[in-house]
């Protein structure tokens, strides 16, 4: 396992929004078969992308925030209400907490703009990551893109 240092930084320029996109091709499309069309949508646009790179450039994980009429139709809940998603880290990067720098930009993010909570789809699988940190599950499960997940929700 890799003892390498990274930082976790919002994406501003071309460059790192397609490092962005390049780690989720890896995970989403490459590892769990989600069709492209699927994984990148209109959304992109507008969305804060945040980006963890190792010390010396890799990019190691990704996650995006929708926020505003973007987050409405994602959430269904008020404008208070930002939208966490596209999170992901690559095979090498896991277990280094690296999906934990990433949340906490997002909600950070989320925080500078006025928000008072984030909602995001869950993985099932991934249920317990979030609730570590404080997201609560709702609702039923259901199927995006053929994967189960589940809503949760944290407060900020």
């Amino acid at each position: 396992m890799s003892t390498a240092r990274y930082a976790v930084r919002v994406a501003e320029d071309p460059a790192d929004r397609e490092a962005c996109f390049a780690v989720r091709k890896e995970v989403f499309v490459g590892e769990q078969g989600v069709p492209e069309d699927l994984e990148y949508d209109a959304y992109d646009a507008g969305a804060v992308h945040v980006l963890a790179v190792r010390e010396d450039g890799e990019p190691l994980g990704t996650g995006r925030l929708l926020y505003g009429e973007a987050a409405e139709a994602q959430t269904g809940a008020g404008p208070s209400v930002g939208s966490l998603g596209r999170l992901a880290v690559t095979g090498g990067a896991r277990g280094l907490g690296v999906g934990v720098a990433l949340v906490r930009a997002i909600e950070e993010a989320a925080r500078a703009r006025g928000l008072t909570a984030v909602d995001l789809h869950a993985q099932t699988h991934a249920l317990g990551f979030y609730a570590r940190l404080g997201y609560e599950a709702y609702g039923p499960e259901y199927l995006e893109a053929g994967i189960p997940h589940q809503g949760m929700r944290r407060p900020l």
